[in-house]
């Protein structure tokens, strides 16, 4: 080694500084709970730790903890070690977490902010406060391709938490989910997802299991709106619009012949009708973005071979044509039906159901999550009029608990669940009062020739237990479609209310 190139690492090494013992455990913590799941016990416990502090709400014990990593920081800036190039190994490292987590808070409200204008625009919008968050990162010493991977990285993060709250309730199941649905974006160990796995995720598709209505289209939606999504500093916008790197197909409101080009689109002339090219939904996704197949128990063999062959390469070709495509996205599928009989009788796919399941992800219906925990009501009932009158009036969320009290049956069992209880707050805001779906008690369609015979039901009832009956007995819309001789679409009308 030369001698100047000797008295430059000298020099350097002298320039290095370390953290104290104190100092170091605390930010080894720090980034512990950075990295922890947000909606899980452990979380709770980091927290308290880090503040020192018990008895205490969510949100203040956070807020503590914020106000302690500033203390910290502010000492090290002081003394003049608030940055990593003055740091080295271990030290560098905590270092960087702590000043990452205290960057991602301080501009929390300033991306929340950004997430409720994105969700009404089409296009990327801008992000006024960049250039200040990325010029805080480089100043700490954080070079500037790992600000702008950073600073994707917190977008993420606040949209994932933004769109998973979003499912409330404090029962077990529900709190159960929201922990799953986080580890389903960032897995359950998020450094090494930051660090490895950001540009992988389309390779791991997800199932959603639950009855109708119990809300499996809201989890697909707080997945797919929180992909990573990478920053461009030239144009000063995210590279893509998460209202529109999500989209979304019900498989079963299509006939047969229609799926295949929903999905991968068509040629001109591929079929007698198809007077011109159409783009499918596998097209439109975008890279970064997510497709969710609902109904994916209704389709047929032959469209389940073509979606394995999207899953296993990676690419498809539009009907009519032998052009192979890539696919850049995600694959989210959800059903009602029972994927274990459809598999027994052979209707649905050994080879798909395994590329589908890489994470396997049930929705509890809405009689279990009060059964759980019956306070869940009010927090359902005020995020339903707050998405139909835009407000929250806890006298009139009181008045509607106490109308369902008085009006349904003992032990209702919401058959169809967070979608029947929406409708519920419609009907008791329009006529006072709601009394269940008469098709839900069991014994009484059981006894449908009796009520039939007595003339208590109207046409629409006799259809809907009818159609019901015979789903229970045969398990396939095809089969109830046969017998009735009615449409298949119209049968799962009448069947999924």
């Amino acid at each position: 080694m030369a001698f100047y190139e000797w008295l430059l690492y000298i020099l350097c090494m002298a320039s290095i500084g370390r953290l104290t013992s104190e100092d170091r455990q605390f930010f080894q913590l720090v980034g512990k709970a950075a990295f922890s799941n947000p909606f899980s016990d452990e979380r709770d416990l980091l927290d308290k730790q880090l503040a020192g502090l018990t008895g205490r709400s969510k949100e203040s014990l956070l807020q503590a903890v914020i106000d302690s990593v500033r203390e910290r920081i502010s000492n090290l800036q002081r003394s003049g070690l608030a940055n990593l190039s003055l740091l080295s190994g271990e030290d560098r490292d905590v270092l960087a977490l702590g000043l990452l987590f205290e960057q991602f808070h301080h501009y929390s409200a300033a991306f929340d902010e950004l997430i409720r204008q994105q969700s009404t625009a089409a296009e990327p919008c801008t992000v006024p406060f960049s250039g200040e968050l990325l010029a805080r990162l480089r100043d700490y010493g954080f070079k500037a391709q790992e600000a702008r991977h950073y600073f994707s990285f917190f977008y993420q993060l606040r949209r994932a938490f933004f769109f998973i709250e979003q499912l409330v309730g404090q029962s077990a199941s529900m709190r159960r989910l929201r922990c799953v649905l986080w580890n389903n974006v960032f897995t359950h160990d998020a450094r090494r997802y930051e660090a490895q796995l950001w540009n992988r995720m389309e390779d791991f598709s997800t199932l959603l299991l639950g009855e109708t209505g119990s809300g499996k289209g809201a989890a697909a939606a707080a997945i797919g709106r929180s992909g990573y999504i990478p920053f461009g500093d030239k144009s000063g916008r995210f590279a893509e619009s998460f209202t529109r790197n999500f989209i979304a197909i019900n498989l079963s409101q299509f006939p047969e012949a229609l799926i295949e080009s929903e999905l991968f689109g068509h040629r001109k002339g591929a079929f007698t009708g198809a007077v011109d090219n159409h783009q499918g939904v596998l097209a439109r996704c975008v890279p970064h973005g997510a497709i969710f197949l609902d109904e994916i128990g209704d389709v047929s063999v032959p469209v389940q071979i073509k979606l394995l062959k999207v899953l296993q390469e990676r690419s498809f070709s539009p009907v009519g044509s032998h052009e192979n495509k890539p696919f850049r996205g995600r694959i989210i599928a959800a059903t009602n039906r029972s994927l274990t009989e459809l598999r027994r009788e052979g209707s649905f796919r050994d080879d798909f159901y395994y590329r589908l399941c890489s994470d396997v992800i049930e929705v509890p219906p809405l009689r279990q999550q009060l059964a759980e925990d019956s306070a869940s009501l009010d927090q359902l009932l005020e995020t339903v009029l707050l998405r139909i009158l835009g407000t929250v009036d806890s006298t009139l969320t009181k008045s509607i608990r106490q109308s369902l009290h008085r009006d349904l049956p003992a032990g209702y069992r919401w058959p169809g669940n967070v979608r029947e209880l929406e409708q519920a707050v419609r009907r008791i805001l329009l006529n006072g009062r709601y009394v269940g779906d008469p098709a839900a008690n069991p014994a009484a369609e059981e006894n449908l020739q009796a009520l039939a015979d007595a003339g208590e039901l109207d046409a629409q009832q006799l259809m809907t237990r009818y159609c019901r009956q015979l789903y229970r007995r045969f398990g396939t819309y095809e089969e109830v479609s046969r017998r009735t001789q009615l449409d298949r679409r119209t049968v799962k009308k009448y069947i999924q209310g």
